[in-house]
């Protein structure tokens, strides 16, 4: 699966920033995450539960850190095992486009792959879970950060 998006988010892009690298903004923003550490610079390590058309499974796994520009842009690589079910890996690159001070364009490109027991689903019912997860990520990530549940935000889908 791969998903190239932008979206206005009605926040600073410090704010915004902060909240990528924050382990607590983190795990509130992914639904089911039960746990998100940082247990070393730019190294976590997270517990999901997540529901892929008929499998729900707990995935435990890492995210790392890479190619930082302090407050411009960031990647963030994940992988995860869920037992029986398979195992998942992903990559979102992610920069801001500041527009004000309260007013920042994130752009952001996931890619993402399922192995085991999710790669038995068909491609197109793991690719529209994927999207709704990210989809989901986003609005809980802006809606954690502006303290307020009813942001909403409009993704726009971009060419790669």
């Amino acid at each position: 699966m791969e998903m190239v998006q932008r979206v206005v988010v009605p926040l600073g892009s410090e704010t915004i920033w902060g909240g990528l690298v924050d382990p607590s903004v983190l795990r509130e923003s992914l639904f089911g995450c039960e746990s998100c550490v940082l247990t070393d610079a730019g190294h976590y390590d997270f517990v999901l539960l997540a529901k892929l058309g008929p499998l729900k499974t707990r995935f435990e796994g890492t995210i790392m850190l890479s190619d930082v520009v302090e407050g411009v842009s960031v990647t963030l690589a994940g992988s995860g095992k869920g037992g029986v079910a398979g195992h998942a890996k992903g990559t979102a690159r992610v920069r801001l486009e500041s527009l004000g001070e309260d007013e920042t364009v994130l752009h952001y490109s996931v890619q993402a792959s399922v192995g085991g027991k999710l790669a038995q689903l068909g491609s197109r019912l793991v690719d529209g879970a994927a999207r709704k997860i990210a989809n989901d990520f986003l609005t809980r990530f802006v809606r954690v950060l502006c303290g307020d549940d009813s942001v909403e935000i409009r993704p726009e889908t971009v060419d790669a």
